[in-house]
Parts: C-alpha cells; structure tokens; sequence
C-alpha cells in the first residue's frame, strides 16, 4: 500500500444504492487497488427512486441491490451491509444508530466516510432527507455508540465488541478539505455508475456531467490540468 499506512479497512455509510458510487467511487477504486479493504453499509434499497411506474416497488428494491452489488464488483468491493429501511422515511433514530453501529463493529473501520448532516443550500440536491439522516445517525454510531460497550447492549450480548473510529470523511459536505486523486480511476468510476441504469435516464449525459465535476474538484485541490479527484471533509474521532 502507498501513503497512509494505517488505513487497511475503510466502511461507506449511505442511504440509497449509487450514493456511494456518484460520491466517491473514484476513490474507492483507488483504495482497493493499493490494497485496502472497503465495506459499504446502505440503509435503504432505493424503492422509491427513479420515474418508471411500470415496476412494483419490491421488484425495484431488488433490481437495485442488484444493480449496486455489480457496481460495488467494479470497484473490488464484496462485503455490502443492507440495513432495509424505506427509502424516502429516514430518520435519525436510535435504532438506525443501533444497526449501523453493528455494521462498525463487525467490519471495524479506520476511516468512515459517510453524508453530511447538514442541509446545503448551494447544492440542495446532495441534502435530500435521507442523506441527512443517515449521516446524522452514521456519526452517531461512530461516536458514542459503536465505541461505548454500554451503548446498545444488545450488540454486546450478540457478541459485537466497540470499536473506535479514527476519522470520518464527509461526502457532500461544505468546505471540503481532503481530496483523492482519481485521475487513474475515472473510468472504473464511470462504469460502476453505468450499473445504476434504472435511474440514468441519460447516462451519456452523466459521464459528461461527471467528468466536469470531478475535473474541477482537481482545480480546487490545485492538481494539475487533465487530473480528476473527489472532494471530503474531515472529522477527526479518534
């Protein structure tokens, strides 16, 4: 592995399948590729996403797993914890807390990224409720829950120790201040979003949509002309 040495195992947290891949997928081909474990945790089944009103919603939530499941295959992922949760009714409950919580301790992470709890009214779009809410209770479970073996005591009598988090990336957030050069990874990135196709509706589009994203997300990390990259912001809780 190059650069940090002490990252070997990293856990996504999100609400809907394709969160993960739309906001760091880039960096998540790059992880695998120098050696790191990655874990994706997912709330919901994304039941309520896309337009097509021809398909029941219980067959939706499957094409979906489905459909993440191959992204996740793209970037060197296998390991994806379904939480279950109705799309489009998160909250910030203690039982969310709870499961996710579960997941930390049995994929025991160095770094969690997750969404931004707060709403963002330059881009109102990553501030959908359900990213809020997960990102809320996500940073919950990193701190008190998942370390605090008195947290949820049910974890402890199914055999889930605590475990302390080092450090949360936010996705989505303002101000971002970590960026992952994905200049390598951008078309691995490209092909994991093309497994999502129940909700590209244009995905010629989005890769032009994209690759402008991602190539002035490397202007602001001050990279050089050509390169990509994908934007955080940290949290230390160690």
């Amino acid at each position: 592995m190059t650069g940090e040495p002490d990252i070997e195992r990293v856990l996504v947290v999100v609400a809907h399948p394709d969160d993960v891949d739309f906001s760091s997928a880039g960096s998540i081909a790059r992880w695998t590729s120098e050696g790191r474990a990655v874990a994706y945790c997912i709330a919901t089944d994304g039941d309520a996403g896309g337009s097509d009103a021809s398909i029941s919603r219980a067959d939706l939530a499957q094409l979906r797993r489905r459909e993440q499941t191959a992204a996740a295959a793209v970037l060197g992922v296998t390991d994806i914890h379904w939480l279950g949760y109705p799309d489009g009714r998160l909250e910030s409950t203690l039982e969310l807390r709870r499961d996710i919580s579960r997941v930390i301790r049995v994929v025991r992470p160095q770094r969690v990224l997750c969404s931004s709890p707060d709403r963002d009214f330059t881009r109102i779009f990553v501030s959908h409720p359900d990213h809020l809410a997960v990102g809320d209770a996500a940073l919950s479970a990193v701190y008190p829950d998942a370390r605090n073996q008195f947290a949820h005591p049910e974890l402890l009598a199914e055999g889930y120790e605590p475990w302390s988090v080092p450090e949360v990336w936010l996705l989505g957030a303002g101000d971002p201040d970590r960026f992952t050069d994905i200049t390598d990874h951008i078309d691995r990135k490209l092909e994991a979003l093309l497994c999502h196709a129940s909700q590209l509706p244009d995905p010629d589009a989005m890769r032009v949509r994209l690759r402008e994203h991602a190539a002035e997300t490397a202007r602001l990390a001050a990279l050089p002309d050509g390169s990509y990259a994908e934007a955080f912001r940290f949290v230390g809780t160690a």
